[in-house]
């Protein structure tokens, strides 16, 4: 046992008892001397198609009493060194969008202030948006991995400007990004021009479309990201939507041909060695899986990243 905060045991305690945080961690209302802090962004005012995501930081919280602290596969043991807790939820304005998004940007203002790590469980992906804007204000423009089934680069929807699907053009435009170093992996579905994703390439993104991805490990790709990267600061942005619906359907833009959750993994286990700063996942929409099974694989996913992150310990 290290001094480092400890996920409660399934063997102390049934995991349907404890408390309600990522992976029963202690809730913490102070960040001083934390590592990773972990946070719930409960919005769906942003999304275009199925709501839900406000329900997404609550239910895969719920799952992750499942996780146990050590990932055997990679000898990762991230509470070992790191110290992590999970600080609530934000309080966003569950009546406007444009409120919601200045309050998650005051906030992680606030977080970035403490020598932290911050993880957010979302809502959808226009919370992104908001932390590019805090993580940007601290590092500059940022590396970013973008793993979605959309690029997420309309200039508008519906006459709004900062939706679900406008998150990376804003990005773009503001320059909280390094367009040469951003990555989108796992795009496909259908489109409603030529261009939807290609203009996006010629900003200087590099797009790793799902199709081009059918039957492959995706470690060679997360080795080439990480070189290409090197130490610069980079964000890990992931889209549950990124996974075949088969595997993730509670979501509010399902498009089918996507990542397995296998694939995934490794895309993820291969960042090990950047100099990731911020995470998020983002889309789980509770109400359209009943079984959980989509907030466990969001657990998962975070854990994941949580065990890439810098200084985590190996075993």
């Amino acid at each position: 046992m290290t001094g480092t905060n400890q996920p409660i045991s399934g063997n102390d305690l049934a995991r349907f008892s404890g408390p309600n945080t990522f992976m029963r961690l202690p809730h913490v209302n102070d960040l001083s001397g934390l590592d990773v802090a972990i946070l719930g962004i409960p919005l769906d005012i942003g999304t275009s198609w199925r709501s839900g995501t406000r329900f997404g930081p609550k239910q895969v919280r719920s799952e992750s009493a499942m996780l146990r602290p050590y990932n055997l596969a990679t000898g990762a043991a991230p509470f070992d060194s790191l110290q992590v807790a999970d600080i609530g939820d934000l309080a966003t304005n569950t009546f406007s969008l444009s409120k919601s998004l200045s309050i998650i940007k005051d906030s992680y203002d606030a977080i970035l202030k403490f020598d932290v790590t911050p993880m957010a469980i979302g809502g959808d992906h226009s919370i992104t948006l908001p932390i590019l804007r805090a993580m940007a204000k601290q590092h500059g423009p940022l590396a970013l991995i973008h793993i979605d089934a959309h690029a997420d680069v309309n200039d508008e929807m519906f006459g709004e400007r900062e939706t679900h699907g406008t998150v990376f053009r804003r990005a773009y435009e503001e320059e909280l990004i390094n367009p040469y170093k951003t990555y989108q992996i796992g795009l496909r579905g259908t489109g409603y021009g030529a261009d939807d994703f290609t203009e996006a390439a010629a900003w200087g993104f590099q797009q790793f479309p799902a199709h081009e991805l059918w039957h492959r490990s995706l470690a060679p790709l997360g080795a080439g990201i990480r070189t290409d990267i090197g130490d610069a600061p980079v964000y890990v942005t992931y889209d549950i939507d990124s996974l075949d619906p088969a595997y993730a359907p509670g979501t509010g833009t399902p498009e089918i041909g996507g990542l397995t959750t296998p694939q995934a993994m490794e895309l993820l286990r291969s960042f090990k060695g950047l100099n990731i700063v911020g995470a998020d996942l983002v889309e789980v929409s509770p109400p359209y899986d009943t079984s959980g099974n989509t907030a466990l694989t969001g657990a998962n996913i975070l854990f994941e990243i949580l065990s890439v992150l810098p200084g985590v310990a190996y075993r």
